[in-house]
């Protein structure tokens, strides 16, 4: 367990989740479908491919290392068989608002799993190989799902504004 946090935190650890998700929400919010499909970074991410690996990454979190169990979804046979590449650009050729369904309803399973299972339950799958790279506690995935959610609405932030121009459209 994570020193100073009990199930009293869960109301603060999960709200916190939802604001950042709400804030990648706003912030995309109103960008044009081409430019949904543009990257404006080295990288070569786009907006889309972005937000799209924001729902993968809670389905890998919750999915695959909590529960140690991917159920399936509808949205799995669009992605292929190709294993996941940790250096490859995130792009996808979705609509907008296939996007924005997929990363809500994986946001709503986390939420749906989250509801019933301990903060200080070990999780029963594992992420990647390395056996130093285990949380210890579905609180340290929760942690981790703030932390990248809100990573990655910073960098949708900074291309929202090289886009269109503009900014401050997170609700921070």
């Amino acid at each position: 367990m994570v020193p100073g946090f009990d199930e009293a935190d869960r109301p603060a650890l999960l709200a916190a989740l939802e604001y950042q998700r709400a804030s990648v929400r706003s912030i995309v919010d109103g960008l044009s479908e081409e430019d949904w499909h543009t990257s404006v970074v080295p990288s070569g991410w786009t907006p889309a491919g972005l937000v799209t690996h924001l729902g993968g990454a809670e389905r890998h979190w919750t999915c695959d290392v909590i529960l140690a169990d991917d159920p399936g979804h509808p949205f799995d046979e669009d992605f292929g068989d190709e294993p996941y590449d940790p250096d490859a650009p995130f792009v996808i050729d979705w609509a907008s608002s296939k996007v924005l369904t997929y990363y809500r309803d994986q946001a709503r399973q986390t939420d749906q799993m989250l509801a019933v299972t301990a903060l200080d339950a070990a999780p029963r799958g594992r992420h990647g190989t390395a056996a130093g790279d285990q949380p210890m506690s579905v609180r340290e995935i929760v942690l981790h799902l703030i932390e990248e959610t809100a990573a990655h609405s910073g960098h949708l932030e900074i291309a929202r504004e090289l886009l269109d121009g503009k900014t401050r459209l997170g609700l921070r």
